[in-house]
């Protein structure tokens, strides 16, 4: 009953953000770390060798005085990277109390038996619902050239076998394949999807989430590099890929499939197919505690580090509102990334319900 609650509450609070303007984003998109052992031809992260990141202490002050988040994206460079990943996740969990959903990806890089124990003890927290991607950018060779690792293809497979046991014992773990389209694999998902399929015969379409390849200054470091697939091709390639998915009632996935009906006109059209919801619905953070709009928008609004580790002053600080009249003018930078979009996705869904 608590967990239909929680949803409620955030369906409810996704839709007033597409009505009215919210005083708090009920989003965050954090990421934990920067260091990343893989070495990807489309990001930068890996890159950075990140000092003076946010401690346990400092984030869990953070989460004390922002207990108002429902939905939390925990991400990197490589999450699981940090050895403190449970108590940032324990700490969101004690403090953020009508906390929904918290979602992590995973390069697969990390020892797989130092991730299913944090994992199991993230799952024991009673998060509502836990969800894990599996990073996965094509079939075994091109994974691990796009990946820069040798043998990361079946690293990726080793942790879904874990993850199928995981599920088994706990009811609030999803996880989904997350799939990056660049110009390195178009044309290339639907022989990764049989190459899995070879390996784990249940799978089916509904288990991939697809990304289209962007650049990002203040989070992928790739503003130099040319990286997005062909817009028409790509487009009929995600057609393909939808007509192939099952329908769904579970909440989740309706989101996955407006989400995707919604990449294929981005894909085609280069243009956000729906409006910004930035410092509203969602603000990302970085490993230090600079803020920012989103993880595509290079313009930092403050840091929390200066705002005594409260998010309200740097939400009401001049920065912010100047990006807020960029939105409302129409200069937010084109993107469509599942970060920004779900929950946008989320409000309009609640209202037809």
């Amino acid at each position: 009953m608590a967990s239909k609650q929680r949803f409620a509450s955030l369906a409810l609070t996704a839709l007033k953000s597409n009505i009215t303007r919210l005083d708090r984003p009920f989003k965050l998109n954090f990421s934990i770390t920067y260091n990343c052992q893989s070495r990807c031809i489309t990001c930068n992260i890996w890159e950075i060798r990140p000092k003076n990141e946010l401690t346990i202490d400092e984030i869990r002050e953070f989460t004390k005085k922002n207990g108002y988040f429902k939905w939390i994206t925990i991400t990197g460079g490589e999450p699981f990277l940090r050895s403190d990943i449970v108590e940032i996740a324990r700490a969101f969990k004690d403090n953020c109390k009508g906390l929904y959903l918290m979602t992590m990806p995973t390069n697969s890089l990390c020892n797989p038996a130092t991730v299913e124990a944090r994992l199991r003890q993230i799952l024991a927290l009673g998060i509502p619902r836990v969800a894990i991607t599996l990073s996965l950018d094509g079939y075994r060779e091109l994974h691990d050239k796009i990946r820069g690792i040798p043998g990361n293809f079946d690293k990726v497979m080793e942790n879904c076998r874990m993850i199928k046991r995981l599920q088994k014992e706990y009811n609030n773990l999803d996880f989904v394949f997350g799939y990056t389209m660049s110009k390195f694999n178009q044309g290339q998902f639907d022989r990764t999807f049989q190459e899995v399929k070879m390996i784990f015969p249940e799978v089916t379409y509904n288990d991939f989430h697809i990304n289209l390849a962007q650049v990002s200054e203040n989070y992928y470091q790739n503003g130099t590099l040319d990286i997005r697939p062909d817009g028409p091709a790509a487009a009929d390639e995600l057609s393909g890929v939808l007509k192939k998915r099952k329908p769904s009632l579970d909440p989740m996935m309706v989101v996955e499939n407006a989400f995707l009906k919604k990449l294929i006109e981005f894909a085609k059209t280069g243009k956000s197919p729906m409006k910004c919801r930035s410092l509203e619905a969602s603000v990302f953070m970085d490993g230090w505690g600079n803020v920012y709009p989103s993880i595509m928008w290079n313009k930092k609004v403050g840091n929390i580090r200066e705002s005594g580790y409260d998010l309200v002053p740097i939400l009401s600080s001049q920065a912010s509102n100047e990006v807020r009249k960029d939105i409302t003018e129409g200069r937010e930078p084109d993107e469509w990334t599942s970060c920004e979009a779900y929950q946008i996705i989320t409000g309009r869904i609640a209202s037809l319900l």
